[in-house]
């Protein structure tokens, strides 16, 4: 005997835009991000949320894509790496990671940053252990970490330097 999947009407905004989607209860975000809005910039790494690849921002929050029910997002705000550029100029997390190396294979790099741009909304001058525990839920497997931080730490400095905040 086959289950019968049940559908939910998803009202979302995504980047700015809003959309309403029907989608089987059982949709996780990143596949509604990818499949639905050809949002692929949000990877799929590990489907167990162990290595944050698939990071975006939950109304502001850092949520892993894949653990989330697309159907649990009905009137959430969610940002994607995609919305990050401004009239095609880099935030200031994209230039940092450009700028320090924070960037090897780049797979991890999408939600690295979005789990930065978290961190940074909440924090716009956090320290080295702030920045740290901020990215604890991602996994890089190429570098020691070193170069993200410091990424993280370039973009804190210049949304100082100009007076601007992250991404909104």
């Amino acid at each position: 005997m086959s289950k019968k999947n049940h559908k939910t009407l998803l009202h979302c905004t995504v980047n700015g835009r809003e959309h309403d989607d029907v989608v089987d209860d059982n949709t996780l975000l990143v596949d509604y991000l990818r499949e639905s809005l050809g949002l692929t910039g949000t990877k799929i790494g590990c489907d167990g949320g162990e290595c944050g690849c698939c990071t975006v921002l939950v109304d502001g929050q850092p949520r892993h894509a894949c653990l989330t029910l697309a159907a649990t997002c009905t009137d959430k705000d969610i940002v994607t790496i995609e919305a990050l550029e401004v009239q095609g100029r880099l935030s200031a997390l994209q230039r940092g990671f450009h700028e320090k190396l924070g960037a090897q294979c780049g797979f991890c790099t999408p939600g690295m940053i979005m789990a930065a741009e978290g961190l940074l909304r909440e924090n716009p001058d956090p320290s080295e252990e702030d920045i740290r525990q901020g990215l604890a839920a991602n996994i890089c497997r190429c570098t020691g970490y070193v170069k993200i931080i410091e990424s993280v730490q370039y973009a804190a400095a210049e949304l100082k330097r100009t007076g601007k905040e992250v991404a909104a």
